[in-house]
């Protein structure tokens, strides 16, 4: 069994609250010979388009020996995901879950301001307690 972030549900109840509706709760990527497996997938009716919006969503805690160390393997996993998903399912957007603290921290420091700014990654905040997404962040 694979082990879930601690954040996993919250950020879970925090997309249905968004109006969100789980359809994978571990979205399984087969590559290969490798299976690879992102957090969350979630869709959402888009009224006025009649169309429906696609995410996966990977969460990270950043609980390891340091926030740069985490940034750093979240960025590879995020990208090696990002690659895999515009191969087998392009029409879904991968976002990076963070808790709204870890944003402050990282992301308003100029390493995260230049990740931004380089257009590298779209992500969720959100606030554990209270299950709710804080910013959708997508770059243009």
């Amino acid at each position: 069994m694979l082990a879930r972030d601690i954040y996993h549900n919250n950020v879970k109840n925090a997309l249905i609250k968004d109006k969100w509706k789980i359809t994978h709760d571990l979205l399984t990527l087969k590559f290969g010979k490798k299976d690879l497996y992102i957090d969350l997938g979630a869709s959402q009716l888009l009224a006025a388009e009649k169309a429906e919006s696609k995410i996966a969503v990977e969460i990270k805690s950043f609980t390891g020996r340091s926030d740069v160390d985490d940034l750093e393997k979240a960025l590879g996993q995020y990208i090696l995901y990002q690659d895999i998903l515009t191969e087998l399912e392009p029409e879904r957007v991968l976002y990076l879950a963070i808790a709204n603290s870890i944003f402050e921290d990282l992301f308003e420091e100029p390493i995260g301001k230049l990740l931004l700014k380089n257009h590298r990654l779209k992500l969720i905040t959100f606030e554990p307690k209270q299950e709710v997404i804080k910013q959708w962040i997508t770059p243009n």
